[in-house]
């Protein structure tokens, strides 16, 4: 996949390191690359990267990982689909 990011510094995504475990979870789940194993805890390599889909959070047992997630891009894409319309996250106005 290539590297494509999202809007600069506008993304919600918070991590608390201190709260890692180092399950890999939000390695896992990341479709955009977000985050990688550095040691025993994640770190965030590209915060741009993250489309807010929630993924990382739903899946961080300790809560180390928010989002606020039904924003932008990935929103866009999984409205589209339901309502059968092409995406829309009125990327264009900005």
């Amino acid at each position: 996949m290539h590297n494509q990011n999202y809007i600069k510094n506008v993304v919600t995504l918070q991590y608390d390191s201190s709260k890692c475990i180092g399950c890999k979870m939000c390695v896992e789940v990341c479709p955009h690359n977000v985050f990688k194993m550095t040691g025993k805890k994640a770190e965030i390599i590209n915060r741009d990267n993250c489309i807010e889909c929630g993924g990382c959070e739903i899946n961080c047992i300790t809560h180390a990982l928010t989002v606020n997630q039904g924003v932008g891009c990935a929103s866009a894409v999984i409205w589209g689909f339901f309502k059968g319309k092409e995406p829309s996250c009125d990327c264009e106005t900005v």
